[in-house]
């Protein structure tokens, strides 16, 4: 970048007149400060006075206690002059010398100041000054204990909601309702269809290998139909609500941040929590046991066609012994885990959305961030549920 200023023109031939040379002066004062005057035209390709023999003058022993400059001779400069006077003012701050810059133009202090405003670019993988690990370790527990806290104080809020809802005193559109019911269950069959009907296969495939050793391909719909119904319908149906509408929720959500729309309806007196959380909940809530279903009958379509190809069942034989296999008890078991799987995938994305920064970087990391934290929480629920549900002999 070269930026030249203070040109100067003949009036009557309106020619640019030649510039004196650049000179550069120091006097010091009783004070202990010295004067820099710099005069002429200062650009690059001028000769410049010599800056390594003024430097040594300057900072000879005893250094001075500021440096000012006198700029009332100077015609013309460039980024010459501003370069040089930056490495200058650096040089002088080392050495704890006080740099005036009020002599100078308002140009050359501008770029001064945005030159130094540039933060020095640290190497890669240098960490001089590396935190210990009990520091590290303290850190993080501090930051699990905040988020924990702030996840039980939004699950409160819910819960508020909710008795709101069953008081009929909750506030928000039916027919926003609606169209999340219609997001949330019709939009997501085809990809719901495809991955349980793929998990049935694969099931089914890996099934019939072990049981083929043993002349017992007759129970791989036994395999198929209770893994399906028990826990795989259910979990599978959950993770890609997780990644699909869990996702969709925090980006939507972290969007009104971004646009301040939550906090216009707060001005408003009205809920976020109950106008945009609750009918979220509602959808994924009544809408999960549902898909699960589907995804079960699609799971076991999966695991029939590996039996009847591989295996080679007759499909009345498959499905004969899978309706015999799988009781109610199985079927309720499926049913209350998409349940409580629907409930943390809102929760989840609903809380990265409301907690999400107003940019969208902070966005894009409120929607990761509830992908992760709905499949960590379905996963610790599926154990959780899968130990109660044998300690209450639902199994």
């Amino acid at each position: 970048m070269r930026i030249l200023v203070g040109a100067m023109t003949d009036p009557v031939s309106n020619s640019v007149k030649p510039h004196p040379a650049a000179r550069i002066e120091l006097a010091r004062d009783q004070a202990g400060c010295v004067v820099v005057a710099i005069g002429g035209a200062w650009q690059l390709d001028a000769d410049l006075p010599d800056l390594d023999r003024i430097d040594a003058e300057l900072f000879t022993e005893p250094g001075p206690a500021s440096i000012a400059f006198e700029t009332s001779d100077l015609v013309a400069w460039d980024s010459g002059l501003v370069s040089y006077l930056a490495s200058l003012a650096w040089r002088c701050r080392e050495r704890g010398i006080e740099v005036k810059e009020d002599g100078l133009p308002d140009g050359i202090q501008a770029l001064l100041r945005l030159a130094s405003s540039v933060p020095e670019r640290r190497a890669e993988g240098r960490d001089e000054h590396a935190d210990p690990f009990l520091r590290r370790f303290g850190l993080d527990f501090i930051d699990l204990a905040r988020s924990t806290g702030e996840i039980l104080a939004f699950i409160g809020e819910v819960t508020l909601a909710v008795r709101a809802m069953l008081s009929g005193r909750a506030r928000f559109r039916r027919s926003e309702l609606w169209l999340l019911v219609e997001e949330v269950g019709a939009d997501a069959l085809p990809i719901i269809s495809l991955i349980s009907f793929l998990v049935g296969l694969i099931l089914g495939y890996i099934g019939d290998q072990q049981l083929a050793q043993f002349g017992a391909r007759i129970f791989v719909a036994d395999l198929v139909g209770l893994a399906i119904v028990i826990q795989m319908g259910a979990l599978v149906t959950a993770i890609v609500l997780a990644g699909r509408t869990g996702a969709a929720f925090a980006a939507q959500l972290g969007t009104m941040q971004v646009n301040e729309e939550i906090d216009a309806l707060r001005t408003l007196g009205i809920s976020p929590v109950e106008f945009l959380v609750l009918p979220r909940l509602i959808a994924l809530v009544a809408m999960t046991p549902l898909l699960a279903i589907y995804a079960n009958l699609m799971g076991i379509l999966g695991g029939a066609f590996a039996g009847t190809v591989v295996g080679g069942l007759s499909p009345t034989e498959y499905f004969t012994q899978t309706v015999a296999a799988i009781g109610w008890n199985h079927i309720t078991q499926g049913l209350i885990s998409a349940t409580v799987f629907g409930a943390i995938v809102a929760v989840s994305g609903c809380l990265r959305g409301m907690q999400s920064g107003r940019s969208a970087a902070a966005v894009g990391e409120a929607t990761t961030s509830a992908v992760v934290t709905s499949i960590v929480f379905i996963v610790i629920a599926s154990a959780g549920l899968t130990i109660v549900f044998d300690a209450i002999g639902l199994s």
